[in-house]
This record gives C-alpha cells, structure tokens and sequence, in this order.
C-alpha cells in the first residue's frame, strides 16, 4: 500500500543536533525528523575520571559513579552543535620536544661514528 504526506521525495542532506542533544536528519526536500537523544553523564568529582588517552576518560572509584541526564537539566550542560574543539596540544612544545630529540639522534650517531673510529684505531694498531 502507498501512502503520500505531501513532500516530494528526498535523501538525507544533512544532521543537526539541538541545545537539547535532540539528532535530527535533513532531508533535500525540506523535512526534518527527530532520529533520538543524546544523553549526557555527570561526575561528582571530575577530577577522579581515568584517562585512558589523550582525549578519552572513563569512570573511577575517585570520580563516582555516571549520573546519566538530558542536556540542559540539573547542572550536566547543554550540546553546542557544530562547534569546532580547539587542540589540546602546545604546539611550541610540540617543536621543542622535536629540536630535543633531533639533537639527541645526532649525538647518538655521532658516539656511533666515535666508537667505529676508535675501533678502527685499535684493529690498526695491531
């Protein structure tokens, strides 16, 4: 059986998600519909979350246990669709930190190269 609501027919264009955390997929003939929710978690002590990678943390003894809610309720904050998240890397360090071990690489190849020489040394003395 067809049935017809009135658009003509479209394909995803697009997904947007509300200050509420409410994903919804645009369509090219102009309808929108809700697909489900994100839910947020709260900590008592954020600050006892693991990290287990540079970005990603999980749940402690120290940080209590997940208190799951709805953006914008009870002090879990809300969803900021299309924001951009800055680099949590200091770039100036980063280049030092590549400096200190270039420099440590040549001087390793430079004891190498002393140790050879040396050898080479103590082989032609004989």
């Amino acid at each position: 059986e067809l049935t017809q609501n009135g658009f003509t027919s479209g394909t995803l264009s697009g997904v947007d998600v509300d200050a509420n955390g409410v994903v919804f997929a645009r369509f090219t003939n102009g309808r929108s519909e809700a697909l489900g929710k994100v839910a947020l978690a709260h900590f008592n002590n954020e600050q006892g979350l693991r990290q287990v990678g540079d970005t990603s943390w999980v749940e402690s003894f120290a940080s209590g246990d997940a208190q799951l809610g709805e953006a914008g309720s009870a002090g879990i904050g809300v969803i900021q669709s299309g924001a951009l998240e800055n680099s949590n890397v200091d770039i100036a360090q980063q280049l030092v930190n590549l400096i200190t071990a270039q420099r440590n690489f040549q001087a390793n190849a430079q004891v190498i190269t002393t140790a050879d020489a040396i050898t080479q040394t103590v082989i032609n003395i004989r």
